[in-house]
């Protein structure tokens, strides 16, 4: 017999034993030991603890006949039952079925369900006991794998969860019924869109207002009184933390009656347009109608803006200021009146002093201040003049000290966040504390000592074991700007070399090295960084001789005169802080008289 013979032959034997093997035995021979019978609806002989969940979908009153309505129905229906003994009717009244998000009834039913306190749930329909597919089933497989189990029974859909066919019926119902909640979603928010687009504006109740019959906003003078008194206290300097311990001081209540204020309570009056007669409609949305979790809205839907809808309570210009005030809080300036400083005189003429702890200033600030006391007839571009005698250098150039070593050179980094030194530079100005000082028509840094009790102070080095270091400076208030000034990119880094002159350092912003992340360039390369150098750099090899050596002889230890540049109306125009105070106090004042008279 050859081999492919003897393997035919193999196999065949086994196929023999298997049929074999599955004759089985004499069924006789077996004793059945009978399974527990299924649970039914209808058994007779059980006893069974009935559990209703009845749910509305909004607390308006007028549904609250059908929520009634639902708890009666259930009771009769559980009443004619001999053997169902009702546990308890969990009700929740205007909760949306989407989430279980404040749905308490229906979750403390659940919990109850696990406690072995129930075995079976009687519900209206689907949609009542959930709108959302995943949940639903979720929990219909959840309470099935309780032991004893627990049953739903959807009585319009006549679905009865322990029947092993229930589930495919269940799935496409609730799937009907949570795309049905998605309709009515999508129906609402155009309903919406075209109210806003009309300027139909929702008026919700707002401390300082009350609403007519056509829900139009309309000033109430008593609650005005504490709206006037949060806005002067922090234009005033006054901490949102300060200003809810005076007001719950004076007693004075909340829209919603409360007698106790807390910061964010003071940061939301502060914060809403409303009292300075504005109304921005669509400040949030819901993006996803099944979790109705909302999100602040940054240009990700439609927003409308009116302003004059109604009267002020707080004038435009305090308000504006109180917004710039807010967004600055974190930077840790309490200025009233932010300035932006520019030098109108001598060698530094048009450099503008970086606010380093107000953010509300933009690039064209900065710029329009530097602008402003440029001398439209300098003649600095005049042709070089050659005494007789002297050798021409037109035509020489200083070479740029990035092609050398930077070892004891003076140079910094800048990055999106922080500024990093050089040891050279603090060793030359030997100061703990700096100024910035920037002209942004030339590109040009300076860097000069100042006290710490300066506004614009910036500590950058510290004692390290007895010695002078550098220390890395914070930016995150003035450094986005400067960024945007410059055209720099902020997920790069940028290296400058500078040079000192009488008591300042210069650094030339157009002379700049870039620090480029290797991912940014090949995304198979993640590590590591590439230097990039400025273009023109190409056809020089720095800048021309007589340029450098002008510039060396500028005398710059005259103290410059320093002027404000007004940047904003609406901070020059605000309450001033003589009228301030004495708002302050007069509302003070009647406030406690009236305490003392009730």
């Amino acid at each position: 017999m050859n081999e492919s013979e003897e393997k035919l032959s193999s196999q065949e034997l086994k196929k023999a034993k298997i049929r074999e093997r599955y004759k089985g035995i004499n069924p006789e021979e077996i004793e059945v030991i009978p399974a527990m019978p299924q649970i039914r609806l209808d058994d007779p002989d059980r006893v069974q603890r009935v559990a209703v969940y009845a749910r509305v979908s909004t607390d308006d009153p007028n549904q609250t006949s059908s929520y009634e309505l639902q708890k009666n129905h259930y009771q009769d229906v559980v009443n004619s039952h001999m053997n169902w003994v009702l546990v308890d009717i969990y009700a929740d009244e205007g909760i949306s079925g989407t989430s279980l998000k404040h749905r308490d009834a229906f979750i403390r039913m659940i919990n109850d369900c696990k406690d072995g306190k129930i075995d079976l749930i009687i519900t209206k329909s689907v949609s009542r006991f959930a709108r959302n597919v995943v949940d639903c089933i979720k929990h219909v497989r959840d309470l099935a794998a309780l032991t004893p189990p627990v049953a739903v029974l959807f009585e319009t859909e006549n679905i009865y969860t322990l029947n092993p066919n229930s589930e495919m019926s269940l799935s496409f119902i609730s799937t009907l019924a949570q795309e049905e909640s998605h309709t009515k979603s999508e129906i609402m928010n155009a309903s919406i869109e075209m109210r806003f687009k009309r300027g139909i504006f929702l008026t919700p109740p707002l401390l300082g207002y009350d609403r007519d019959d056509d829900g139009n906003l309309i000033i109430n003078e008593e609650e005005a009184r504490t709206v006037r008194l949060i806005f002067f206290m922090y234009l005033y300097g006054f901490s949102t933390k300060e200003i809810a311990e005076e007001l719950t001081l004076l007693k004075r209540r909340t829209k919603k009656g409360n007698t106790t204020w807390s910061s964010g309570t003071i940061l939301n009056v502060l914060q809403n347009e409303r009292h300075c007669g504005d109304i921005l409609a669509r400040k949030t949305f819901t993006p996803n109608f099944l979790d109705h979790k909302s999100k602040k809205n940054n240009q990700d839907r439609n927003q409308y803006h009116k302003k004059d809808h109604h009267e002020p309570i707080i004038s435009r210009e305090d308000f504006i200021a109180v917004q710039k005030l807010i967004s600055n809080a974190k930077y840790g300036t309490k200025d009233l009146m932010p300035k932006l400083n520019v030098i109108s005189d001598g060698s530094l003429k048009g450099y503008v002093l970086v606010n380093t702890r107000w953010s509300a200033f933009t690039a064209n600030d900065y710029l329009q201040a530097c602008i402003s006391q440029l001398d439209p007839d300098d003649n600095s571009d005049s042709p070089v003049k050659v005494n007789s005698g002297d050798f021409d250098l037109r035509g020489f150039e200083v070479a740029r000290s990035q092609f050398f070593t930077t070892l004891g050179k003076v140079f910094l980094t800048f990055s999106f966040r922080k500024i990093r030194f050089s040891s050279e530079c603090v060793r030359k100005l030997d100061s703990p504390y700096v100024e910035f000082l920037i002209h942004p028509y030339e590109h040009i840094l300076a860097i000069r000592p100042c006290n710490k009790d300066s506004k614009n102070s910036l500590q950058w080095s510290k004692k390290s074991d007895g010695k002078t270091v550098p220390k890395d400076v914070s930016g995150s208030a003035y450094l986005p700007t400067l960024f945007e000034l410059f055209g720099w990119n902020p997920d790069l880094k940028y290296k400058l070399t500078g040079t000192k002159k009488d008591s300042y350092l210069f650094f030339d912003l157009s002379d700049t090295e870039v620090f480029i992340p290797s991912s940014k360039l090949d995304k198979n390369n993640p590590t590591g960084t590439v230097v990039a150098y400025p273009k023109d750099w190409v056809q020089n090899f720095g800048d021309e001789y007589y340029k450098t050596k002008t510039s060396t002889e500028v005398n710059y230890t005259t103290s410059p005169t320093e002027i404000t540049y007004k940047t904003d109306d609406a901070l020059e125009n605000c309450t001033s802080p003589e009228d301030l105070i004495k708002n302050i106090n007069g509302i003070k004042e009647t406030l406690y008289e009236r305490n003392t008279t009730q």
